[in-house]
């Protein structure tokens, strides 16, 4: 039993050292520091998802957001603006429960107004 119990425990620590070094960045690793508390870089929004950010007036539905936007493509425009938006959490539909709703509109989070002021601003 000791046998394995210490192979388990060779394992768990080159696991561990492996894990360390997957997380940490290659100079924390080489000196001997580790740096858990570096600050989260704010992902950017695609130049589309800003448009769509700016478009939306309360709730909207779908066609009037493509309208407002210009757009005629529904596909494209699922693919590259709205299910990113829904993704990172920019905007959020009214009818979570039923997405395929003809009744389904979206409108802003706070996360989203906040990225919509940021995007805005000169």
């Amino acid at each position: 039993m000791r046998r394995n119990q210490k192979k388990t425990l060779t394992k768990r620590s080159e696991h561990e050292r492996l894990s360390a070094a997957l997380h940490h960045h290659p100079g924390d690793i080489e000196s001997g520091r580790r740096n858990h508390l570096r600050p989260q870089v704010t992902p950017q929004v695609t130049p589309q998802v800003g448009e769509l950010l700016s478009a939306i007036q309360g709730e909207m539905s779908r066609e009037a957001l493509q309208a407002a936007l210009g757009l005629l493509d529904r596909k494209s425009f699922r693919e590259r603006y709205l299910k990113p938006a829904l993704t990172d959490g920019l905007i959020e539909m009214t009818i979570p429960g039923k997405p395929n709703s003809r009744l389904q509109k979206y409108r802003l989070t706070p996360k989203g107004k906040q990225q919509a002021t940021k995007g805005a601003q000169p």
